[in-house]
């Protein structure tokens, strides 16, 4: 097919497994999927997902931020894994631009982008409510992007808004909506 690169993400809560158990059945489960996709040539992306809200309520809490994500891939040990890397769990999970320059290029193998909402904080933040990329201003998407061009990423970038206004927008439309801000946001981080 020519896919070279794929994805998938960890829910960062368990109601069965504690932590550890949670993290070494990860750490199975990704390897496999990591050996079957090397025989392919194609890379895996592992997203974490941030918000507090999604934790609430549920036993166990598991990954949900850079740090503990790059230890579930060095346990993974595969080369050709890295992270998926969103900027709206970055800046959910209290990321820096600092964490990003920590990482070289091949350490993240997609990203997304988009914006947070206004006038809600970080802890409140909810999953499937988002903004457009550079909608609000919330998210520092220009250093974001900037920090992952200077550790060499040469990855797809990609906008993932989930917003109501824009599925309820005629196809044409919001697909030239979204290319505006993807647009105007590589050029605020010249690209």
């Amino acid at each position: 097919l020519g896919c070279l690169r794929t994805y998938t993400w960890v829910i960062p809560f368990s109601d069965e497994l504690p932590f550890k158990e949670n993290f070494s059945l990860h750490v199975e489960r990704v390897r496999a999927v990591a050996d079957l996709l090397n025989e392919y040539n194609c890379r895996l992306g592992v997203e974490f997902i941030a918000p507090k809200t999604l934790r609430l309520g549920h036993k166990y809490e598991f990954i949900h931020d850079m740090r503990g994500m790059l230890d579930l891939l060095e346990a993974v040990g595969a080369d050709n894994v890295g992270l998926l890397l969103d900027s709206w769990h970055w800046y959910t999970s209290y990321g820096t631009i600092d964490q990003i320059l920590g990482l070289k290029g091949k350490d993240v193998v997609y990203v997304h982008i988009n914006d947070a909402p206004a006038g809600i904080p970080i802890d409140e933040q909810i999953d499937n409510v988002r903004c457009l990329p550079g909608e609000t201003g919330i998210i520092d998407i220009t250093g974001f992007l900037k920090a992952l061009r200077k550790i060499g990423y040469d990855g797809p970038v990609t906008p993932e808004p989930f917003d109501k206004k824009l599925r309820e927008m005629p196809i044409r439309e919001a697909v030239l909506k979204v290319s505006e801000a993807v647009n105007k946001v590589w050029r605020s981080a010249e690209l």
